[in-house]
């Protein structure tokens, strides 16, 4: 027989999936991606997996290359390294880096991170390509990519300098994103580093790009892009209280556009949509019945925190059941997954988790076992 137990604390769930309600918000964007890291809910995603020239925005990836590198032993920020006459030669943003430069890791991920240092990106990337080339980290970039989900990133090269091939999706620099959050938390607030004046080189070059680092609306990174290919773009993560929003945005028409749809779109996803708690870890949903043991009912559990993001005006139309096929037999083991928990809300996909039980269940003994037996029989008749 199966079991559903109907409404379970109705009101506090929300879904931990693409909300589908989001998608009707329009943007100015060429694509546009926004996501709760602390739930995992994709809030808008427009053109999200169309890959596109990322301009300076692919640095990201060289910098998690390079940190990995340095939690790795490979590389320290208190290494110098050379500049060559390739890294030299860029123009565009710079560190302002010649031939005869020594430079100390840590300041080149400044000149990256702050600066947008093409020069800075290929330093690093010739001392970390096994052939010593930035065609060579560029296939390495990619490698990685794959290997952490990035299913539409192809790197050419370390800078995002303009080349046939170049791409990123904006979905995928969410995934960057978030992984440069959760995987460098020590290294993660050069982001929100606001100048960065190497040398004092040329003083009205240290200003960081990033627009929403200056509004006061809880910005922390992370990277502008801009190329007369991709236009303005900006890949970027906010964070209020327990809630962190990742937003990207590629193609906008100009600074102002880009820096207006950055806070317009954050401003947005925090006003519609909010986290709430739905079960911690290791809390009873509700009871399973028994079949034949020395407790007539064994309570059902959730092994993992159970927080969800959904829209604050769809919260009244959610739905919570618990799913089993019972009544279980007994004997019953603790930590058996028997059930399931469902949370459902019109136009979101549904959420599903595991409940496993939360006690050890005997089994009645034989004269138990015959009597309720017998009153099975005679009531479950009766009741027919």
């Amino acid at each position: 027989m199966r079991y559903t137990a109907r409404s379970l604390m109705a009101g506090l769930i929300t879904l931990c999936a693409t909300a589908g309600q989001a998608q009707m918000l329009e943007t100015s964007a060429r694509a546009a991606y926004v996501y709760d890291q602390t739930t995992g809910t994709v809030l808008l995603a427009k053109d999200a997996e169309i890959p596109l020239p990322p301009a300076s925005m692919s640095k990201l990836m060289t910098i998690y290359m390079a940190f990995e590198a340095i939690a790795d032993g490979r590389l320290s920020v208190d290494d110098i390294l050379p500049v060559s006459a390739h890294a030299a030669s860029f123009g565009g943003s710079s560190m302002f880096l010649d031939t005869t430069d020594r430079v100390r890791v840590e300041d080149l991920l400044r000149g990256v991170i702050v600066l947008s240092g093409n020069d800075a990106s290929v330093v690093l990337a010739e001392a970390l390509s096994p052939d010593g080339t930035e065609a060579g980290f560029g296939r390495m970039m990619t490698d990685r990519a794959r290997q952490l989900g990035m299913t539409q990133s192809v790197f050419v090269n370390a800078s995002g300098w303009p080349a046939a091939g170049h791409r990123m999706s904006v979905k995928d620099l969410g995934i960057l994103s978030s992984r440069l959050i959760s995987d460098f938390p020590t290294f993660y607030p050069l982001f929100s580093e606001t100048e960065f004046a190497f040398d004092n080189r040329v003083p009205s070059n240290s200003q960081n790009r990033n627009p929403i680092l200056a509004m006061g609306i809880g910005a922390d990174g992370l990277k502008t892009g801009h190329t007369e290919a991709s236009g303005y773009g900006l890949t970027a993560s906010v964070k209020r209280g327990d809630r962190r929003l990742i937003m990207v945005i590629n193609g906008l028409e100009s600074v102002k556009a880009r820096a207006d749809e950055s806070q317009r779109l954050v401003e947005w996803g925090f006003r519609e949509f909010d986290n709430y708690q739905l079960f911690t870890a290791g809390e009873t949903v509700t009871q399973a019945d028994v079949w034949l043991g020395d407790m007539a009912t064994v309570p059902l559990v959730i092994k993992d925190d159970l927080a969800i993001t959904l829209p604050r005006s769809a919260r009244r139309d959610m739905k919570v059941t618990v799913t089993y096929e019972g009544p279980l037999p007994a004997p019953i083991s603790a930590g058996t997954q028997v059930a399931t928990l469902h949370v459902t809300v019109p136009d979101m996909a549904p959420v599903s988790m595991p409940l496993v039980t939360g006690t050890e269940v005997g089994q009645l003994d034989f004269m138990g076992r015959i009597s309720s037996a017998i009153g099975h029989i005679v009531w479950g008749a009766a009741g027919g």
